[in-house]
């Protein structure tokens, strides 16, 4: 944890939370900060994520597609812990939104909303929302008692699994485009951090609505499968590939590896994935740790693929050549919610 807390320590100090975006990366940064103060029952990072909210309390962020729900993770946080009701009107924005925005495939609004973005792509559902939209319904649900918010929450996974997953194969594709009926990428290429966030998503999905839900089952089931399908992609030195099924041609990610990692291990922890994933989630995650780059004054994540979108056109060459950077937020949140877990775990084992 001490390597977690440095590199935490470290963008607390570098990054100005009032110049961040009302954005997916910024939201699941600030959100991780949130819970790794919980976990260490410390306020070590509360003026930074306090800090980023009460700039959006102010000025009343645009909700209007995945990107701009997923900050209500962290705005729920502060007003869990605040009690603050500036707090609960931006977390009650993105309840409104989530709650009243138009559906175009089953229950799954299109990914870019209404915002300017859904004006040139088409109308299509991202598996990244699983992780924006699902995560936190599941959650507030749960701890407000709104069975039509868990029941919400809980049908996702199998609907975008109906969608996004392939039938042999098990693993998930970027996105699927609704009038034209199909996924894209068109070819088998299934991207990396995606999928990371199916495995990094659905234990927190389950561990939400409970193991009594009638579909924490169905939920169990397609999270067992996307796992075992991964597991003949990991490297040797334990890091997925930004394309899976390309092993060797394209480049290895961390945020994948990270998102995976704590995907597993929290998996294990909870009981739905059998303990034979300890070894390989372990050598992902170790290899995270190790790569930690300090230098310069400086404390750094690297190898993490900059923000993408499914591409129509040459999508494979997209994902092999997109650029690598460090410290991008979305990775560095994959690589804090994956230490949470390793440390549960840690001391679970410990225990025993």
């Amino acid at each position: 944890m001490k390597q977690i807390k440095d590199l935490c320590d470290y963008l607390v100090r570098a990054w100005k939370p009032e110049n961040l975006r009302w954005g997916w990366g910024e939201g699941l940064f600030t959100y991780a900060l949130a819970e790794l103060d919980n976990y260490l029952k410390e306020d070590r990072y509360i003026g930074f994520y306090k800090t980023y909210c009460d700039k959006y309390a102010a000025e009343h962020p645009d909700i209007d597609c995945s990107d701009t729900a997923a900050p209500g993770l962290t705005s729920y946080a502060l007003f869990k812990k605040t009690g603050d009701a500036r707090y609960k009107a931006l977390t009650d924005s993105v309840i409104n939104y989530i709650e009243n925005a138009p559906r175009i495939l089953e229950d799954a609004p299109n990914h870019f909303g209404t915002s300017k973005d859904a004006a040139t792509y088409p109308q299509s559902i991202w598996v990244d929302s699983l992780m924006m939209f699902s995560v936190f319904t599941a959650r507030y649900g749960a701890e407000n008692g709104l069975g039509n918010m868990i029941d919400y929450a809980a049908r996702q996974p199998a609907s975008y699994a109906k969608y996004l997953m392939d039938k042999d194969d098990k693993l998930w594709y970027h996105s699927y485009w609704v009038k034209q009926h199909t996924h894209y990428p068109r070819r088998k290429l299934y991207w990396g951090r995606g999928n990371g966030w199916v495995i990094a998503s659905f234990p927190m999905i389950y561990e939400s609505i409970g193991k009594d839900h009638p579909l924490a089952k169905e939920i169990a089931e397609i999270y067992q499968s996307t796992s075992a399908a991964l597991l003949n992609y990991q490297r040797s030195d334990g890091a997925f590939e930004t394309v899976f099924n390309k092993v060797g041609k394209t480049y290895r990610e961390l945020s994948a590896t990270a998102l995976i990692a704590g995907g597993w291990l929290h998996g294990i922890r909870l009981g739905i994935l059998d303990k034979s994933y300890l070894k390989p989630a372990l050598k992902a995650y170790n290899l995270c740790i190790d790569s930690i780059i300090c230098e310069d004054g400086g404390v750094f994540f690297p190898e993490i693929s900059r923000p993408t979108v499914p591409m129509k056109y040459i999508p494979y060459l997209w994902y092999k050549y997109l650029p690598r950077g460090r410290n991008w937020n979305y990775g560095v949140a994959a690589l804090i919610f994956a230490a949470i877990n390793y440390d549960k775990i840690k001391t679970a084992i410990a225990e025993a």
